[in-house]
């Protein structure tokens, strides 16, 4: 008798084994606790064999048989994405479901108004999101968690395909009272000694720091915050000046205070805001329109 499996019971096996409990899988994928339990069970049944030792302290540990049908079932999930996509390209349409990674920072500002013109545009796609760091969005590409994401072209590993959407030069946000607030532009040199409000998001960071790295130049870092709301806030409330690429669509910070945004010039790189893929998933109509929806509303 052949074995029958479904896409569904390989999807709930694998994030199972990454997260290692039903609770964890659970909550990634936004699925009951039961069904999973009860796909890694018939699963379990029609190989007869045990892909997990359970252990209550513990949770779940894959056995062997587990961990060599994990690499088999990613290979399967990745080609039926592959399936999709290439189906998508040949009936050339704009539909379905579209998950999308995006940076924080892109969250805060423009992803929520994006995707509504986008549906807007195109009632037959669904689209969901999900805020991850730069990492976090490479290994949720190549796990195909995700469709797409916006991103910086920062770090960006050989197996991956960026979207240039539109180039983005820095800024010092400042209070109105810091004694550079009044200033038409900014060096490195200007901002180096006072007190910084660090963007401390990873590789993000790195980018930053590279500005006054490149001067022979060591900021003074006086807080750290991985939260742009938190960021503007202590910048409003003079805790030092910030560095940032993505404009605020307006001057206040979250608790209503004021900022002012100061053009920072020099030996500066602007950077690289754009749509993340696999390699040929702009094949499909629906990835290529969401990249093009991004060019016309974010150039």
């Amino acid at each position: 008798m052949p074995i029958r499996l479904t896409i569904r019971q390989l999807e709930y096996f694998v994030a199972a084994g990454e997260c290692g409990s039903i609770a964890a899988a659970s909550q990634k994928l936004n699925v009951s606790s039961p069904s999973i339990s009860s796909a890694i069970t018939q699963l379990e049944l029609e190989l007869g064999l045990p892909l997990f030792v359970r252990q209550r302290a513990q949770g779940l540990k894959m056995t062997e048989a587990g961990k060599t049908l994990a690499v088999q079932a990613l290979n399967v999930l990745n080609q039926a994405t592959e399936l999709t996509r290439m189906a998508g390209a040949v009936s050339n349409t704009v539909q379905g479901p579209l998950r999308l990674g995006c940076l924080v920072s892109f969250a805060q500002i423009v992803v929520s108004s994006l995707r509504r013109s986008f549906e807007a545009n195109y009632p037959d796609v669904r689209m969901s999101q999900v805020e991850l760091t730069q990492n976090q969005i490479f290994a949720a590409l190549r796990r195909a968690e995700i469709d797409l994401a916006l991103s910086y072209d920062l770090n960006l590993p050989p197996d991956l395909e960026f979207h240039l959407v539109n180039e983005l030069p820095p800024f010092a946000l400042l209070s109105p009272e810091h004694p550079l607030a009044g200033h038409d532009s900014l060096t490195v040199y200007d901002l180096a000694v006072y007190p910084m409000v660090l963007l401390d998001l990873p590789i993000s960071s790195d980018y930053f720091l590279s500005f006054f790295t490149r001067a022979g130049l060591s900021p003074i870092i006086s807080e750290r915050t991985r939260d742009m709301a938190v960021m503007r806030s202590l910048v409003a409330n003079g805790f030092g000046y910030s560095i940032a690429n993505f404009l605020p669509l307006n001057d206040l910070a979250p608790d209503g205070r004021p900022l002012k945004f100061v053009p920072i010039t020099g030996d500066v790189q602007p950077i690289a805001m754009g749509v993340l893929s696999v390699p040929g998933s702009t094949s499909s109509g629906t990835h290529a329109a969401f990249v093009d929806h991004c060019r016309a509303q974010l150039t």
